[in-house]
C-alpha cells in the first residue's frame, strides 16, 4: 500500500464515519471533541467500510474490488452507521452511565 492510497483510505474512513455519526442520533460519541472526534470518527468509518464491503461483497455477492467507486461508499456509509449504532448501544448499556 502506498502513501496515496493510506491518505486516501483514512480520507473515506473520516467522511464515512462522521456521515455515520451524523445520522445515528444520539450516538455515545458525541461527547467527544477535538482530535478525539476526529479519531473516533475515522475508526468508526474505517470499521463501517468494512462491515459494508462485508455485507454487499461476502453476504449479498453484490460490488466489485475496486477501491473507491460510488457503491463502494454507499457500503463504508451504511457500514458506518452499524458500527456506530451498534457501538453505542454497547457503551450504553455496558458502561452504564460512565460515558453516556
Amino acid at each position: 500500500m502506498d502513501v496515496g492510497s493510506l491518505l486516501a483510505a483514512l480520507l473515506l474512513g473520516f467522511v464515512c464515519g462522521a456521515i455515520g455519526r451524523a445520522l445515528v442520533p444520539n450516538d455515545a460519541f458525541r461527547m467527544m471533541s477535538g482530535w478525539q472526534s476526529w479519531l473516533a470518527s475515522t475508526v468508526l468509518g474505517l470499521l463501517g467500510a468494512l462491515v459494508g464491503y462485508w455485507i454487499f461483497t461476502g453476504v449479498f455477492g453484490i460490488g466489485d474490488d475496486d477501491k473507491f467507486d460510488w457503491g463502494g461508499i454507499v457500503g463504508a456509509v451504511i457500514g458506518a452507521v452499524i458500527v456506530v449504532a451498534v457501538g453505542s448501544w454497547a457503551i450504553k448499556k455496558f458502561a452504564k452511565g460512565k460515558l453516556a
